[in-house]
């Protein structure tokens, strides 16, 4: 018998934005100028936020910094996409989305000025705390996708990753439960072609991210991750998909780590300029300015005014950092165990001593 094929897949690729600003008209979201003006200005807040982080960091006033440089359209997009009601579940460089969905700023600064305090978010913020091991934050979002189908409660799971998190065993397990058992969550890859300071093309060598969602028999789709349209169009029919019972959704977000893996990083040492200048041109953040110009929904005037805004929210977010009083080191202790066990309870009295000694 001839050798017959059984399965066939296509990965689709969505482009709306192009660098120059001009769009497809025919794929634009249905969204009001406030909106569009909205994610450009959710955009360069997250920039300032970023940026300011890394001069604290290097000030020493602060600890390591992950940077989202360039990283802040697919953040802006699933914002807007989200509803009240949806769970995020990030990772470790998503600040502009938890900043987005109600995170306070000074308390995600303190998380990496090493407060423990840092990941207690207020009860009505439906967002999880930063996790450090790559890839776990999937098996969390695909369990509370489970859980939210089981239980028949309204809301969607969102987690975050990155390129190099999809060769972890729990990106895998993860999509494997969530494909059985139609959870939903919506899985965002941040393919920001570096994993570290290894290429994408030498930690994976399926052609794109977006197909391992066929293994696990979920849709898969690649976007340009610096058009904040495709994001916002890809996340929109995920989203309505999870809520409708469809289950779950893979999408690939092609983009660009501008800065360091994190602040104890050199990309200099290891990534070529010219890829970075390449990569440069497709700045998400000029490129909507550009379009908001020429629909006449953005000018100069406007530009000084939100730098400005952005300029002084952020100072209010260092300084309210600053002014939170000092922690008590016992905390390092109290936010794994609903109830603490006795060997810990016998660690942290022992820590109290030596810190009153």
């Amino acid at each position: 018998m001839p050798r017959k094929p059984i399965v066939t897949a296509t990965i689709e690729r969505l482009e709306i934005l192009s660098p120059d600003g001009s769009v497809d008209e025919a794929l634009l979201p249905e969204l009001s100028g406030e909106d569009m003006v909205g994610l450009y200005r959710e955009m360069v807040r997250m920039r300032a936020y970023d940026e300011k982080a890394v001069k604290l960091q290097r000030q020493g006033r602060m600890g390591t910094w992950a940077p989202l440089k360039g990283q802040e359209a697919p953040q802006a997009a699933l914002a807007l996409a989200m509803e009240p009601e949806d769970w995020l579940i990030p990772a470790f460089r998503e600040h502009g989305i938890m900043l987005a969905r109600g995170v306070p700023g000074h308390v995600l600064y303190a998380y990496w000025a090493g407060d423990e305090r840092g990941s207690a978010f207020p009860e009505d913020v439906r967002v999880f705390p930063i996790p450090v091991p790559v890839g776990s934050q999937f098996a969390h979002g695909a369990g509370v996708g489970m859980s939210l189908a089981l239980r028949g409660e309204p809301g969607v799971a969102v987690t975050f990753g990155g390129d190099g998190a999809t060769s972890e065993g729990d990106f895998h397990e993860a999509l494997n439960f969530a494909g059985v058992f139609r959870a939903r969550t919506i899985f965002v890859i941040q393919n920001n072609q570096w994993a570290i300071s290894v290429p994408r093309e030498k930690q994976t060598a399926a052609e794109t991210l977006a197909q391992k969602a066929v293994a696990h028999g979920i849709p898969g789709i690649q976007v340009d991750g610096n058009d904040v349209f495709a994001v916002h169009v890809a996340a929109r029919e995920a989203l309505d998909r999870a809520r409708s019972g469809e289950g779950p959704t893979l999408i690939e977000a092609v983009t660009y780590r501008l800065g360091d893996h994190t602040t104890a990083d050199d990309a200099g040492r290891y990534r070529d300029p010219e890829e970075l200048a390449r990569w440069q041109e497709r700045d998400p953040i000029p490129r909507m300015r550009r379009f908001l110009e020429a629909r006449g929904l953005w000018d100069e005037q406007q530009e000084l005014v939100l730098t400005d805004e952005a300029t002084a929210w952020v100072e209010a977010q260092v300084e309210a950092l600053e002014a939170m009083p000092a922690p008590d080191p016992a905390d390092i202790f109290r936010y794994m165990y609903a109830e603490m066990p006795a060997s810990l309870r016998e660690q942290m009295e022992e820590l109290r001593e030596e810190v009153s000694s």
